[in-house]
C-alpha cells in the first residue's frame, strides 16, 4: 500500500524532480564551501561539504558521484555520448543532475548520461541538486526520468515498468500516470518481455523497432519468432509486413490444430469406445496419434472416481 501512495506523488514527473533549477552556460564557479576551523582531519572533511547555491544547485566533485544501482538504462551509445560531451564542452551543462547522499559520496538519481559525458571532457565538478529519497523513490524517479526523456530502448523500458509493478506493487494505471504514457502503451510495452532473447537483443540494439517487436511478440512459436525477426533485420521488413506474416503464422498453426481435432475415428475405434463405455458406465474417449494414443475416462465426483477404480482393479486382478 505504501508504494501506491508514493506513486501518486510521482505523477508530477520531472517537475517534482528538478523544480525550476537551471544552470546557465556561464555558471562555472563552485558553490561556496564552509570555512574550515582548527579541527581534526575528519572534522575538516565534514566542513568541506558544499552548501546549496542559489536555486538549490551545488557543484559536486565528479569523482564523489557513483551510478545509480537501480538505473534501468543498461546501454549507452558511445557516439551519442560523445555528441553530448561536445555540446557540454561548447555550451556548458544547462540542467543539473539529481543526486542523493550515499555513504561518503552521492548516487545519481537522474542524469547519468550527462555525468558520463562530463567525465569524457574532464570536468572536475558538475552542477547538481541533492534530494532526500528512499530506495523506492530513487528507483521510481530514475525510471520516470529516463522514460519521459525517451532515453531507454524498448526492452529497458519494459523491464523498468515490470520492476515498478513487481518490486513496488504499482498497478498499470499508476505506472501510466507516473511516466506520462497511456495505459495501452504500458500494456504493449510489457508484452515485449515475452520475446525470446535473440529478438530482445535485436530490439535493444535498435535493429528492430518497438512496432516490430510488438508484432513478433504475437508469435508463440519461438523458432518462428526468431526466424521472422532475423528475416526482418536482413530484409528490412516493415512493421506491417511483420504483422501480416505473424497473422499467416498464427492462421497456419490454427489450421494444423483444427486438422488434428477433426481426425475421424475408425469403426473399430468407435466400437472400442462403446464397449468401454458400457463396461465402465461412463463416457470414454479414445485419442490416437499414429501408433500411440490415450484413453480418457470421465468422472464427475470423488465417489464415481472410487467406483471406477474398483471396477478397473477388479478387472486387473481377474
Amino acid at each position: 500500500m505504501a508504494a501506491q501512495k508514493k506513486a501518486k506523488g510521482l505523477g508530477r514527473g520531472l517537475d517534482a524532480l528538478f523544480g525550476d533549477a537551471e544552470v546557465t552556460p556561464a555558471a562555472t564557479e563552485s558553490a561556496p564551501r564552509k570555512k574550515k576551523t582548527n579541527k581534526s582531519n575528519n572534522d575538516d572533511k565534514a566542513d568541506d561539504i558544499k552548501t546549496p547555491a542559489e536555486g538549490g544547485v551545488i557543484y559536486v566533485d565528479i569523482n564523489d558521484i557513483m551510478p545509480n544501482a537501480s538505473q534501468p538504462r543498461k546501454r549507452f551509445d558511445e557516439e551519442k555520448l560523445q555528441e553530448l560531451a561536445d555540446s557540454i564542452q561548447q555550451h556548458g551543462l544547462i540542467q543539473p543532475i539529481v543526486l542523493r547522499k550515499s555513504g561518503k559520496g552521492y548516487e545519481i538519481v537522474a542524469g547519468e548520461r550527462r555525468w558520463r559525458a562530463a567525465r569524457l571532457i574532464g570536468l572536475k565538478e558538475i552542477p547538481s541538486i541533492v534530494k532526500e529519497l528512499t530506495d523506492e523513490e530513487n528507483m521510481l524517479l530514475a525510471i520516470i526520468e529516463n522514460m519521459q526523456r525517451e532515453d531507454l530502448n524498448p526492452i529497458e523500458e519494459a523491464e523498468g515498468i515490470r520492476q515498478m509493478i513487481d518490486t513496488y506493487g504499482l498497478t498499470q494505471e499508476q505506472v501510466s500516470l507516473s511516466v506520462g504514457k497511456s495505459r495501452p502503451y504500458i500494456t504493449n510495452s510489457l508484452r515485449l518481455l515475452k520475446l525470446s532473447e535473440p529478438v530482445r537483443e535485436h530490439t535493444a540494439e535498435g535493429r528492430l523497432s518497438m512496432g516490430h517487436a510488438r508484432a513478433l511478440a504475437a508469435i508463440e512459436d519461438i523458432d518462428k519468432q526468431i526466424a521472422l525477426a532475423e528475416r526482418a533485420v536482413l530484409e528490412g521488413l516493415s512493421v506491417r509486413q511483420i504483422e501480416a506474416l505473424a497473422r499467416e503464422s498464427k492462421s497456419s498453426a490454427k489450421k494444423k490444430t483444427s486438422r488434428k481435432k477433426k481426425q475421424t475415428k475408425t469403426a473399430d475405434e468407435k466400437r472400442l469406445e462403446e464397449d468401454l463405455r458400457n463396461a465402465l458406465g461412463t463416457k470414454v474417449n479414445l485419442c490416437r496419434t499414429g501408433r500411440h494414443g490415450k484413453i480418457e475416462i470421465e468422472f464427475y465426483s470423488n465417489e464415481e472416481l472410487e467406483r471406477l477404480l474398483d471396477v478397473l482393479m477388479f478387472h486387473v486382478k481377474h
